[in-house]
């Protein structure tokens, strides 16, 4: 494992299938993400306990395909992983997420700076001969989630 600051690269993983329920946020531009995305995982915080069947409460779970190849893909969907689908609340949405490989790397500071970080974990994809995947599921798994900071483990799909 290579560390850099917050930074720790975890190598490759493979994911079983993941459902997942809470809220899809689509808007123009990267700046209208970096306001929607934090409202979204705040009121999917206060919503939780109406969502069924939760696998890890702490955990929220944001997915997005860095490359859409679709209108349904565009977007970044705000959400926690439930066992099956029962009951979705009112104006949530669920996803299917399928088994897949990634690159993950574990991130511990303000979100404001991971997209930054993606940086490092595309230079590691590629010095270890892996090939990025952006049609396919990106996931930020968020163990901790403050306004000052996070614990994310980021997942760039990979073959």
């Amino acid at each position: 494992m290579e560390k850099i600051n917050s930074i720790t690269l975890e190598g490759v993983k493979e994911f079983a299938k993941k459902k997942l329920v809470g809220f899809r946020v689509v808007c123009e531009d990267m700046r209208g993400y970096g306001k929607q995305i934090p409202e979204a995982s705040l009121l999917l915080e206060r919503r939780k306990s109406e969502i069924k069947q939760l696998v890890e409460p702490v955990k929220l779970i944001g997915a997005f395909k860095a490359q859409e190849r679709s209108e349904e893909d565009d977007g970044y969907w705000v959400c926690f992983e439930v066992h099956e689908f029962e009951n979705i609340p009112e104006g949530m949405v669920r996803l299917v997420v399928p088994a897949q490989k990634y690159a993950v790397l574990n991130f511990k500071g303000h979100a404001s700076e991971i997209f930054q970080v993606y940086t490092h974990l595309h230079k590691w994809i590629s010095e270890n001969g892996y090939e990025r995947v952006p049609g396919k599921w990106s996931l930020e798994i968020y163990s901790k989630w403050t306004e000052s900071e996070d614990k994310v483990d980021l997942c760039d799909p990979v073959i």
